[in-house]
C-alpha cells in the first residue's frame, strides 16, 4: 500500500513539472501583468486552526495558478485558480475573492479548502 501511494505521489510530481513546462512564463503569456498576489486562508477539516499564506507570481514565474494542498496524505491535490485568474486578466479585473476545496484524493473526504483573494497589478 505504501509503495502504491509513493508511486502515485511521484507521478503527481512529474505531472506538476510538466504543467509548468507547458504553461510557460507569465511575461510571455500575460505581458500586461506586473504581479499577481494570492492571499489565502487554508483550512483543514479535522483541524481547528487555519493557516494564512501569500503566494506571489511575477513576470519570470511559471504561469501555473495551482496551489498545492498542504495535507501530506493528499495525492495530486491542490487549488486550481487558473480560470479565476485568466478570467480576471481578460477583463482587466484587479481583485477577486472566493472559496474552493482541494481537488485531490485523501483518506478523509473534503479534507481542506481555502478562502482566497487574488490581487492583480497591471503594467499600464
Amino acid at each position: 500500500m505504501q509503495s502504491s501511494l509513493t508511486n502515485r505521489k511521484n507521478a503527481a510530481k512529474r505531472e506538476r513539472q510538466q504543467r509548468k513546462l507547458d504553461a510557460g512564463f507569465m511575461d510571455a503569456r500575460f505581458p500586461e501583468v506586473a504581479d499577481i498576489s494570492i492571499n489565502m486562508t487554508y483550512t483543514q477539516r479535522d483541524v481547528q486552526k487555519s493557516l494564512s499564506r501569500v503566494v506571489n507570481f511575477f513576470p519570470g514565474s511559471y504561469a501555473v495558478f495551482r496551489i498545492d494542498c498542504l495535507n501530506k496524505e493528499c495525492v495530486d491535490g491542490g487549488f486550481d485558480l487558473t480560470q479565476v485568474i485568466t478570467g480576471m486578466i481578460k477583463s482587466r479585473k484587479k481583485t477577486s475573492k472566493g472559496n474552493i476545496g482541494c481537488e485531490g484524493e485523501s483518506p478523509s473526504t473534503s479534507h481542506s479548502s481555502i478562502a482566497y483573494e487574488v490581487i492583480i497589478q497591471y503594467t499600464s
